[in-house]
């Protein structure tokens, strides 16, 4: 199991349904917010857990963390990591309220990234579906501002068991002259990690 992180076919699929999944959001997001939004190519790699924490600034850097479970054939989770500008460009369209510091985000602020992180996981999770046949069930998001190594500590215990290393996907998207990039963790447990291979095609 372990080795299929490092198969270059897997890989392949998994960009597949990163690019596919993001576009998807993009379409919905767009129609959300009634502006146009463009789409940052993303960039789909698998990564120990340490290097996801060096490539998004380290331990310390305060994030907007995001976590979804699964449910149906596919269970598991879905994590995503927002920086700051993420935060400004969603509320800053959606609300048209500008936030210096995450201490700035209210009720109603969190409640709009609750709902565009459940528009993304919906597209990513309705490209797999598609791939592979299997139902999957989304949860409403939990939310929390905290140090990227106290949220991601989260992922890397319940990972821990599948493997060293984790399938990352970084993108974002462009309007209303901002940029926003996120960072999304996509984790099936073992059982259903099987499930989507068999389903693929890539595990015998």
């Amino acid at each position: 199991m372990k080795d299929m992180f490092n198969n270059d076919l897997y890989l392949d699929v998994m960009r597949e349904i990163g690019t596919i999944g993001s576009g998807n959001a993009l379409s919905s997001l767009s129609s959300m917010m009634a502006n146009p939004v463009n789409m940052i190519v993303p960039v789909v790699k698998t990564m120990e857990y340490s290097q996801v924490l060096e490539d998004m600034g380290g331990p310390e850097q305060m994030l907007v963390g995001l976590l979804l479970t699964l449910g149906g054939d596919v269970e598991g989770m879905i994590m995503f990591l927002l920086h700051k500008d993420f935060a400004h460009v969603m509320l800053n369209t959606l609300l048209g309220k500008k936030i210096e510091n995450f201490e700035q985000i209210d009720e109603m602020g969190y409640s709009a990234l609750k709902e565009v992180s459940s528009i993304m996981a919906g597209s990513y999770c309705n490209v797999i579906s598609s791939m592979t046949g299997l139902t999957i069930k989304i949860s409403t998001p939990d939310i929390t501002v905290d140090m990227l190594g106290a949220i991601i500590s989260v992922p890397t215990i319940y990972y821990a068991n599948i493997s060293d290393r984790i399938i990352y996907i970084e993108g974002g998207f462009s309007g209303n002259g901002l940029v926003a990039n996120c960072h999304i963790l996509m984790i099936p447990d073992e059982v259903s990690l099987k499930k989507i291979l068999t389903n693929l095609g890539l595990e015998g």
